[in-house]
């Protein structure tokens, strides 16, 4: 009964996530979440209410939360299995890109990008840019902003009477990056 019972409540928040949006779903299941914030994934883990989510933060889809080391099943003697739970948390004005998996006790500062695909498997510090399994620093989050800032287009630029297909294609950078080897 206790096992049907937790399949209509988690469809139940299913459908939430789908018609009311990632935070709303985020929050009922016990996510703590800022203000701003943008959330296209489900997958909180077993323990939700050990993530904390700042403001101006984007959670790309599939991106997998971990707060517990399951491992822990394995290692049993006299006094049985062992355990072990930690926080995550995530500063302001952060991006966690496609398919991330965020690992138990880690902690993301303020103003952190981190690239599609990414294993974080230790704490980010502020003001950077990480890539890669296990994820590591490749960048700088204030001189990525600049070259931002200047060069991609502005809210402003944007042809609002336009259909979302022509303004994007009046835009579009035709422009392709270097083929590898040839940086």
């Amino acid at each position: 009964m206790k096992t049907i019972k937790n399949y209509v409540i988690k469809t139940f928040y299913y459908i939430l996530f789908l018609f009311k949006g990632g935070v709303t779903y985020a929050k009922k299941i016990g996510v703590e979440v800022g203000a701003n914030c943008r959330i296209y994934t489900t997958s909180f883990g077993s323990e939700p209410f050990l993530i904390k989510i700042g403001n101006n933060v984007t959670i790309t889809s599939g991106v997998k939360f971990i707060t517990h080391d399951g491992s822990g099943w394995l290692m049993r003697d006299n006094k049985g299995r062992r355990y072990l739970y930690r926080r995550i948390i995530i500063g302001n004005n952060v991006f966690i890109g496609l398919n991330c998996i965020i690992m138990p006790g880690v902690k993301i500062d303020d103003n952190v990008i981190i690239a599609p695909g990414s294993v974080v498997t230790k704490s980010i510090p502020g003001g950077t840019i990480v890539a890669g399994v296990p994820a590591k620093i490749i960048g700088s989050y204030n001189l990525l902003k600049t070259k931002m800032l200047e060069n991609y287009v502005s809210d402003t630029d944007l042809d609002k009477k336009l259909d979302y297909k022509r303004r994007i294609l009046k835009i579009l950078d035709r422009s392709f990056k270097p083929y590898i080897g040839n940086e």
